[in-house]
């Protein structure tokens, strides 16, 4: 298991994940002097996760672009700064975006207006704006190579709509104060013809070099970063308590916790996201043969587009074709379909060079939650719900967050509260919630996959019934099987085998399993129980 899959992006081939990162000193095992000297900004010191007197300032759980911009800015601005992960910086889903840097909201302003009202979507609009002028200019202070551009968006309509689509979302941009945004009358695309917003000053980057130039200027002004280590509990109270998986415990004034979905509580925040994979492809297209934008279509599981300088030639990034995670078979027809869609606006599109996946976690309102954890005390902070705008949701938490650790009022606080609740518009937050029943109910009364485990193909998983008991089993390609129970112990609903990134996921709240069902990402932090051991 790579990362959060088996499939592998561009930018794990532009960034590789550092092999540099070190695992932890056991208590009162000294650092090396010669570790401390690295020139490498990636080879982190090993810092230790033992309880410290006095406790450290603030504590950091996830190092992706969320995790790392927080981490950055708050220790820019002084405070000490520990960032831990279980895996590398950028390992989860930062390095399976295709980091669209967007204020072209991905629901569109004329759905956040019905949710939030006007000055709600006013303050999406700043932020999201905000953000990319933040990654622009810690690219350029930090002096991090990491290919950012500014490039405008167009957002086109698909078959099913119609002019007058384009025209409300418009009217409720410039409600929005994106004035400078304007329908174009004769955009054209490969095969479409016909109006278009263009959104401009929109921007690309590349993630995974960005997230490892924010690591390497952290630990320039101070932070720490230590890798291998999950983290399993954070209780609040007059400081942190942050525990690993191996019992080791660290205090510290505040905790932020980025880890795409929070492992905190249990109900809170997942009845208000839904998990949702997408598929992603990139196509070898000649140097210089598309003018780099950004390009979205209207229909409601909506194409997105952009370009990126490969070697040799450029590449076309195309993604779309979401699903709830767990809830389809069908990734290579995804794929088939994606390419399909590609050569239809873009003729030029050659090889396919990348086929990759990644969760999004969808919010009923479209926007983060970010702030203070709902079950918690105030040093305990979130930042999750990405809505497929991760790289900019990312930016706006480690801004939102850093003035609120820091005691300074942001506008956008209200906006993004962690505990706010569905005003305006129930149907969304009442459709994820019923399917999550829906699926408990199927998963735990529904029949087996497969008849048996001689059905089960190597390399390839399935769930079976044993008498009341769903077990999950895996084939490896050596013919070895192994058997652990189907039920996620995060909220006991049956996982699903993802026979494309080769993990078991959950189709309720989007925890995900290594096929001998250890944890990759939760909000369960405990394994699948090994048979006759369910929790």
């Amino acid at each position: 298991m790579r990362g959060s899959g088996m499939t592998k992006s561009l930018w794990m081939d532009t960034a590789p994940f550092p092999e540099t990162d070190t695992t932890l000193p056991h208590p009162g095992e000294p650092a090396h002097e010669s570790d401390l000297d690295m020139p490498s900004a990636l080879a982190f010191a090993p810092y230790t996760l033992i309880n410290r007197d006095p406790p450290a300032d603030v504590v950091v759980v996830g190092a992706g672009i969320a995790g790392m911009t927080t981490a950055y800015l708050l220790a820019r601005e002084g405070r000490q700064v520990l960032v831990v992960d279980k895996g590398p910086v950028g390992g989860g889903e930062t390095s399976r975006t295709t980091a669209h840097l967007s204020n072209a909201i991905d629901d569109r302003y004329s759905f956040l207006e019905q949710q939030v009202g006007e000055e709600g979507a006013r303050l999406a609009a700043e932020s999201h704006t905000a953000a990319i002028e933040m990654i622009g200019r810690i690219a350029e202070q930090e002096g991090i190579d990491c290919d950012f551009r500014r490039v405008d968006g167009w957002l086109f309509l698909s078959p099913e709509h119609r002019r007058d689509h384009l025209e409300e979302e418009l009217a409720a941009a410039h409600r929005a104060g994106l004035a400078d945004v304007e329908l174009v009358e004769d955009f054209s695309l490969g095969d479409y013809r016909g109006p278009a917003l263009r959104f401009p000053r929109q921007a690309q980057v590349d993630p995974m070099k960005y997230v490892r130039g924010l690591a390497g200027a952290l630990r320039a002004h101070g932070g720490h970063i230590v890798t291998g280590h999950r983290i399993v509990e954070v209780e609040g109270g007059e400081v942190a308590t942050i525990h690993a998986d191996d019992g080791r415990v660290l205090r510290a004034q505040a905790c932020v916790v980025a880890t795409n979905t929070p492992f905190l509580d249990r109900v809170a925040i997942h009845t208000k996201q839904a998990p949702y994979r997408s598929y992603v492809v990139g196509l070898a297209v000649p140097r210089g043969a598309v003018a780099p934008a950004l390009w979205w279509d209207t229909r409601e599981d909506y194409h997105y587009v952009r370009l990126q300088a490969g070697t040799g030639g450029d590449v076309l990034i195309v993604g779309g074709e979401d699903h709830k995670t767990g809830e389809a078979h069908d990734m290579g027809q995804r794929f088939t379909r994606l390419e399909h869609w590609a050569r239809n606006h873009f003729p030029m599109a050659g090889e396919v060079l990348y086929r990759w996946s990644g969760q999004v976690m969808e919010p009923f309102d479209g926007l983060g939650f970010i702030g203070r954890n709902p079950a918690d005390t105030a040093n305990i902070l979130i930042a999750t719900g990405d809505s497929g705008m991760g790289m900019t949701h990312g930016t706006i938490a480690g801004m939102l967050l850093t003035d609120m650790l820091q005691g300074r009022d942001n506008a956008w606080a209200g906006l993004y509260d962690p505990d706010r609740k569905p005003k305006r518009n129930l149907r969304e937050y009442v459709k994820e919630n019923l399917d999550v029943a829906r699926e408990f109910a199927r998963g735990h009364l529904g029949p087996a996959e497969v008849s048996s485990e001689a059905a089960i193909a190597p390399g390839q998983g399935a769930v079976l019934r044993e008498g009341v008991a769903k077990v999950a089993v895996y084939r490896a390609e050596d013919g070895s099987v192994t058997r652990v129970s189907a039920i996620c112990p995060h909220l006991g609903c049956t996982v699903r085998w993802n026979d494309l990134e080769r993990s078991w996921d959950c189709p309720c709240h989007g925890s995900r399993f290594t096929p001998e069902g250890g944890v990759i990402g939760g909000p369960a932090v405990q394994p699948l129980a090994p048979m006759g051991e369910e929790r």
